[in-house]
């Protein structure tokens, strides 16, 4: 399961009317613990800013998934509320749990997260939908030990694309 931190870079940013301006820009990190979190969004950072950066926080998130869509430049965050029934006492208990879901709008934020949901057998309602501020998003990348001599295949599912569901 994945250890989701939220990292903030502090650097100096062209902006599209030509000026340069201080950010402090949010990013999402797949890691095991706050030191290999820093570490990895420092490693991703370097090709793509150039100057001095500064990592001005780094925090724990509470997402338990992420759907990731080819065609969405923003990140929603989806609060849903899991149904169970308790057997002793007969009353349904709701479980809160934060997926994000890459989308280009609010409206497709809320279709790619059906989509996702598809085929789940749990009662679920969803609880709120908010853009939020990421820039990014660097899940872990699985790599193949060099000594292993058979043919591994490592499958991750990150959610379906476009392009995958029109070839089903």
């Amino acid at each position: 399961m994945a250890v989701w931190f939220e990292c903030k870079a502090k650097y100096e940013k062209m902006q599209p009317n030509g000026s340069v301006a201080k950010v402090n820009e949010p990013y999402l990190v797949d890691a095991l613990s706050f030191t290999e979190a820093e570490s990895r969004f420092i490693e991703e950072l370097k090709p793509f800013i150039s100057g001095e950066f500064s990592i001005s926080a780094v925090k724990k998130t509470k997402i338990a998934e992420i759907f990731y869509y080819d065609r969405g430049d923003r990140f929603y965050l989806v609060k849903v509320n899991f149904i169970s029934l308790d057997e002793k006492s007969g009353t349904e208990k709701r479980t809160a749990n934060f997926i994000l879901v890459q989308a280009s709008s609010f409206k497709e934020a809320y279709e790619n997260f059906e989509k996702g949901m598809k085929g789940t057998l749990a009662d679920f309602e969803i609880a709120s939908i908010s853009e939020t501020m990421l820039v990014d998003v660097y899940p872990l990348k699985y790599q193949i030990p060099e000594n292993v001599s058979a043919t591994v295949e490592l499958s991750v599912n990150y959610g379906q694309s476009d392009s995958d569901n029109n070839s089903q």
